[in-house]
């Protein structure tokens, strides 16, 4: 059933969706999402390196976030499969969160008591770093797939507005909370302390009590429609052909890796040949899964009725709902809505340092300030997404993130100017903010209700796709034609996903005529 993304409301009622319950569930489960993300990446990356680890190994623990890039080949599962007595007790979204967020827990304890500085303890590290993003990865499904079922199309504004800034919390408490409280405890790069950072991991594990508190204490949502129910055998089956796979894709993207490696050898560009052909090994590493799965439904180990209904009836029932040409065009603008600010992003920091500004200078702004312009953007996306319509403000918000990126310009010019960088990064940051409130808004609002957890992992995954493969050249780009003619080709891409809002608003709006 289409949804009508223009549906306006008053200031007063705008406003008051603030107060709703969801809205706060919302706030919290945030929170609980926003935290393992940078214990993966930043605080992880500075503890191995004040462990003396080496460059090249710590850059291989980012590899364990992967499961954000890939959610969606095990969102069917977060949507069909029960978990015993969990599920039944709680209902299917609250007992796969509680289950995730369990495992986050677990995950960052077992990271706790793992000291990299010993040689024999880093794998256990390595296994903490995987499950927690797995666990991270499932979790964001199962809140994604919440917060849909359980608010009507036109509050999902709001509720993603309150998401963004639990997310954005959780986020300052994982990094510059965790940092903060390392450094309390006697940490630095050049006085090791294993002890501070075990104690700060384990203070950070005790900080998802707010999810899972929140997840006890919350209601199952009731828009949640029922499509198939199958025997527990076949979900069970489902299960060992999922692990099959990917049991197949690390056993093949790990071997390929001698192969990979000779044949980068031969190339002169170096670059661009070892980009292609990292590439190459991780789309053999799919193949090899594909194939795995395919001799699993050929052998019926798992039946090919239930991989129907988990895989391809949520994609076909979106073509169906849309039509064809309209679900094209809405894809391509979930593919390219972000395109602009995440090529920009990739490098803003490395702009900042060679403008002058210190790590501590840029910290402010960007870490904290930008931050909290963020959250302001958020809410502010979220009441003007109730008050004047999803679409008109994501109209809105792309044609700002166009504007605010030629702001960077300026900043050129004036070079070491603090009231300039202030400026810049308020302008982008809250923009940023209003146009990912309406932007989770618009993607929820696609979604059939059936397939909650699969369609949404599809866009998510999807929408960062393609801009995060042409951000890895934004600093060619740089080196190649300077700082602001690269701002004007991140500002420039942006104009053609006004074209893209405008003619899927059309598009639905027709389609909602007749």
């Amino acid at each position: 059933m289409l949804k009508n993304l223009n549906d306006a409301h008053s200031w007063k009622e705008s406003l008051a969706a603030a107060k709703h319950r969801q809205v706060l569930n919302m706030l919290l489960l945030g929170f609980s999402a926003g935290l393992p993300i940078l214990l993966i990446f930043s605080s992880l990356s500075l503890w191995l390196r004040e462990a003396g680890i080496e460059k090249s190994a710590v850059t291989y623990f980012s590899w364990a976030a992967l499961g954000y890039s890939f959610k969606f080949v095990w969102a069917p599962l977060v949507d069909c499969l029960p978990i015993p007595v969990l599920t039944r007790r709680l209902g299917l979204r609250r007992s796969w969160l509680l289950v995730s967020q369990l495992g986050v827990m677990l995950a960052i304890t077992l990271m706790a008591y793992s000291n990299p500085e010993v040689e024999s303890q880093l794998m256990y590290m390595a296994m903490g770093a995987v499950l927690l993003g797995f666990s991270s990865a499932t979790q964001d499904i199962t809140i994604d797939a919440y917060r849909i079922e359980a608010a009507n199309a036109d509050m999902q504004g709001m509720m993603t507005a309150s998401y963004v800034t639990g997310y954005r919390l959780g986020m300052i408490v994982a990094g510059a909370g965790a940092l903060y409280l390392a450094s309390y405890l006697g940490t630095r790069m050049d006085a090791y302390s294993y002890d501070a950072w075990k104690l700060t991991y384990h203070s950070m594990s005790l900080f998802m009590l707010v999810g899972i508190i929140t997840t006890l204490a919350m209601q199952e949502p009731i828009n949640r429609v029922k499509t198939h129910a199958f025997l527990a055998q076949d979900y069970l089956r489902l299960v060992l052909s999922f692990a099959l796979s990917v049991m197949a894709f690390i056993a093949c993207f790990w071997l390929s890796a001698g192969v990979v490696d000779g044949l980068k050898a031969f190339f002169e560009h170096a670059n661009f040949s070892n980009f292609l052909l990292e590439v190459a090994r991780l789309l053999f590493a799919c193949g090899c899964a594909f194939w795995v799965a395919k001799l699993a439904i050929k052998l019926k180990l798992v039946e090919r009725k239930v991989i129907e209904v988990s895989y391809l009836l949520p994609i076909k029932s979106f073509f169906e709902n849309y039509g064809m040409r309209t679900a094209w065009l809405l894809l391509a603008l979930i593919g390219l809505y972000r395109i602009s600010d995440i090529v920009l992003g990739v490098i803003s920091t490395v702009f900042y340092q060679d403008m002058g500004f210190s790590k501590t200078e840029i910290a402010d702004a960007v870490k904290v300030f930008g931050l909290i312009m963020t959250i302001v953007g958020a809410f502010l996306g979220g009441i003007l997404a109730m008050r004047i319509g999803v679409m008109k403000i994501l109209f809105i918000g792309a044609l700002l993130v166009v504007l605010t990126n030629l702001l960077f310009i300026v900043l050129v010019y004036s070079g070491h100017n603090l009231h300039v960088l202030y400026f810049v990064v308020a302008a982008d940051n809250l923009v940023a903010g209003i146009a990912t409130s309406a932007f989770i808004a618009f993607l929820s609002s696609l979604i059939d209700v059936r397939f909650t957890a699969m369609q949404y992992a599809m866009f998510s995954s999807l929408m960062t796709l393609i801009p995060k493969l042409l951000a890895g050249y934004s600093g060619g780009i740089v080196d190649s034609l300077g700082y602001t003619s690269f701002f004007v080709i991140a500002s420039c891409i942006g104009l053609p996903v006004l074209i893209l809002v405008y003619l899927a608003n059309k598009s639905l709006n027709i389609r909602q005529r007749t």
